[in-house]
């Protein structure tokens, strides 16, 4: 492949598969900046390894692969590992990275913009609970807490509001039936 054809192609790969790495990084590491960091060495190891990957397969799998080794990397100079990076857990959430990419005629993109109107008809207490644990990073307690509940009612409104989102998601084709359990 000319060096212009594999600029094009990462250049193409790259775009559409940004938002799924910056969410499987995310998924693995709190420090944002952390996160910013891994997310442009991965995108300069796979430029430099691009002649490695095989175009006739799918680019996110690839791609997250790199960015495994690259948080196992940082946690090693953190002389830290955290349960989550055992490697039945990466490989579930590499599973699941790879189901959400599966489905036919959607992009990542019109996948997270499904996740955000599933959001947004969320009641307000189901979604300040979704916003406080999942896009704030609080724990279960801190958002009883903020929220002024009780842990165990906190504990079920977020069990509400994913099984909410899960609806809406399986209603819009994002997700399919049976996926969360998984």
């Amino acid at each position: 492949m000319s060096d212009q054809k594999a600029r094009l192609a990462f250049e193409i790969l790259a775009r559409e598969n940004a938002r799924m790495l910056t969410a499987y990084l995310r998924g693995l590491v709190s420090d944002e900046a952390a996160v910013d960091d891994l997310f442009q060495d991965a995108m300069v190891v796979a430029w430099r390894r691009l002649d490695e990957c095989d175009l006739s397969k799918p680019f996110g799998p690839w791609l997250r692969g790199i960015a495994s080794r690259l948080v196992l990397a940082y946690y090693r100079k953190l002389k830290t590992q955290p349960v989550m990076l055992h490697d039945e857990v990466l490989e579930h959430l590499d599973r699941q990275f790879e189901s959400i990419s599966a489905q036919v005629g959607d992009t990542w993109e019109q996948k997270v913009s499904a996740l955000h109107d599933c959001l947004d008809a969320l009641s307000a207490p189901h979604r300040d609970a979704i916003n406080g644990r999942y896009f704030d990073g609080l724990k279960t307690t801190s958002v009883a807490e903020s929220l002024e509940i009780t842990f165990e009612a906190c504990k079920k409104r977020l069990a509400r509001a994913r099984a909410l989102l899960a609806d809406c998601l399986k209603r819009k084709g994002v997700l399919l039936a049976g996926e969360l359990s998984q």
